[in-house]
């Protein structure tokens, strides 16, 4: 009795996922969540198109010898720099029907911010590192995965008749394949907080905006490998106390992530006494898996 489905041999098993209708709701819902961490590098773009009436209230000085003259009020001065940066991030995000992912999550950055040069000038902050976190959400649609495939192998095998049954075998054995990647275009917005700023006078008062592309390649149903590279869109203000203007930092990240995510497991561990399947299966119509989450649930030839 313990090994009803010894062998796992059906592929579509609809058990319930718990004894009561309530319980098989609440893990139905939950496996359409998971948590995630990643981690990776980032190079900062930095600009900043200078342009006030009280120029020489900044702390802009010239450069060398040779150093440009006075500037004077109404001048538009072109300061930039480049430097590495290297993010943390934890976040959750929720499967909707295989089609697109919402997603929220928590950053930490760590880096530094030179001082801006440009036009023979230096536009000087009070010190290079900084910290700061950002909360954002993501927004995105799944490109490719093994339900797009298996509906891309049907379009291509259409010319041949229903009636080759080769090819109706052929494509039958390609769909049924164990395919784990997926690709998700996403887009990012969120907002920032300066935790360690590089200057007493620069803030980060607006939200931020992204896109990144998401491949993933899946261990289990479960769990799953990342990597993303993404560009971001920044902007900081730069305003003095006795100065009634701002000065705009624009910056363009360009980073590279690599994580995992988790998926909560809608089907409960096997604890039935005797009971060695490793691969899902019933025991009184409910559904229960053999596995930890880091190893295929559904092997069908050979469980191991």
């Amino acid at each position: 009795m313990a090994q009803e489905d010894i062998f796992g041999i059906e592929r579509k098993i609809k058990g319930r996922k718990s004894d009561n209708e309530l319980g098989n709701v609440f893990r139905n819902m939950v496996s359409n969540f998971s948590f995630e961490i990643s981690t990776g590098a980032a190079y900062q773009d930095n600009s900043m198109l200078f342009f006030s009436d009280m120029p020489a209230d900044y702390p802009i000085q010239s450069r060398g010898i040779d150093g440009a003259g006075e500037i004077q009020a109404g001048d538009t001065l072109s300061f930039g720099n480049g430097n590495m940066a290297y993010p943390l991030n934890l976040g959750v995000r929720i499967n909707v029907f295989n089609f697109i992912t919402l997603g929220a999550g928590y950053g930490r950055e760590w880096g530094k911010l030179p001082s801006l040069t440009g036009e023979g000038r230096v536009f000087e902050f009070q010190e290079e590192s900084f910290i700061y976190d950002k909360f954002y959400g993501t927004l995105g649609i799944v490109l490719w995965d093994a339900g797009k495939r298996n509906s891309f192998l049907r379009w291509r095998y259409r010319k041949f008749s229903g009636n080759n049954i080769y090819m109706q075998s052929e494509l039958k054995q390609r769909a049924r394949q164990i395919y784990p990647w997926r690709l998700v275009a996403e887009g990012e917005f969120g907002s920032m907080m300066l935790r360690k700023s590089p200057d007493q006078n620069l803030t980060a008062p607006d939200p931020y905006y992204g896109i990144g592309l998401r491949l993933e390649y899946d261990f289990s149903e479960y769990s799953r490998a990342f990597v993303r590279p993404a560009v971001e869109l920044r902007s900081y203000a730069y305003g003095l106390p006795e100065v009634q203007e701002l000065q705009t930092l624009n910056q363009h990240v360009y980073s590279l992530q690599v994580g995992v995510s988790v998926s909560l497991p809608g089907t409960k561990k096997c604890k039935v006494p005797g009971c060695r399947v490793v691969m899902k299966h019933l025991h009184n119509g409910v559904e229960y898996r053999g596995s930890s989450i880091w190893h295929r649930q559904n092997r069908k030839v050979g469980q191991w």
